[in-house]
């Protein structure tokens, strides 16, 4: 194994690992509180965010296009705290996903404003996660501890939001800071990742660990563990088959989910039998 292949896989799997931790955590939130398109509206605010900072001249992936993104991603959190319709006919998730199909809207217009615009979209979709850098990483971790620190400090609130909400005063108030939270790291994922990796990384680990256990803790060990290796899976498949990075990472986070599917259904009839 040569230094430029050691290099590549340390810094790959050491911003995987720690991305992964909070990431499953928040998306066990996310999933017991079925809003489940609520990190789509958040990762395509970002890249709208990101877009419209090139349209004003603002190279892609420079910290006044984090800015940006995070200047929308925080009016995407603050909507999506307060709009709660009040129709029973008209559930939550609903609105969510029409917030989603507005943000990828707006993206699609205006990049076919920009000169290249296609190929930024590509970029926002698909992310580069071969810009990863030391550097990167330690940012990355370093905000993401303060994150886990926060959510740590305030966990009995965020988790009544999921198991007693009648419970919390002023319900939007948390929500929004949840929200808030799940988009700095939307915002710091995004450009590397992409919207889809990045929904990925929320989304299929909590899933499969919510299969098997109702606690916190140990769905986030689950979670985080069976991530990792799918990621870890896809990453050497990306890198000795010459696959597209992303898209082999989301393939194995997919694969481990049917399998824990399968485990899971095959765990409850033994139980039944």
């Amino acid at each position: 194994m040569n230094t430029e292949m050691i290099r590549f896989f340390s810094v790959q799997i050491a911003l995987i690992a720690v991305v992964l931790i909070l990431h499953t955590y928040i998306g066990l939130h996310i999933i017991r509180r079925t809003l489940i398109f609520s990190d789509l509206v958040l990762d395509q605010l970002a890249a709208f965010g990101a877009l419209a900072a090139i349209a004003l001249g603002i190279e892609y992936g420079t910290f006044q296009s984090y800015i940006a993104s995070m200047m929308v991603v925080l009016l995407g959190a603050i909507l999506l705290a307060m709009i709660k319709p009040k129709n029973p006919a008209i559930p939550r998730e609903a609105v969510i996903g029409i917030m989603y199909a507005l943000a990828l809207v707006a993206c699609l217009l205006l990049s076919d404003k920009l000169r290249g615009g296609s190929a930024y979209v590509t970029k926002t979709l698909s992310g580069s996660m071969l810009w990863v850098t030391w550097p990167l990483v330690c940012v990355t971790s370093v905000v993401y501890i303060l994150l886990l620190f926060f959510h740590y400090k305030f966990r009995h609130k965020f988790i009544s939001l999921v198991e007693n909400p009648q419970m919390v005063g002023n319900e939007r108030f948390w929500d929004f800071l949840l929200f808030t939270t799940q988009g700095i790291i939307t915002v710091l994922i995004v450009p590397i990742a992409g919207v889809l990796l990045a929904y990925a990384f929320l989304m299929i680990p909590a899933a499969i660990a919510a299969m098997f256990t109702k606690k916190w803790a140990g769905a986030v060990l689950i979670g985080w563990s069976a991530g990792f290796a799918a990621c870890l899976m896809g990453l050497c498949s990306s890198y000795f088959f010459n696959l597209p990075y992303g898209p082999s990472l989301v393939l194995f986070l997919g694969v481990f989910f049917i399998c824990a599917a399968v485990i899971s259904i095959l765990l409850r009839r033994k139980a039944i039998v």
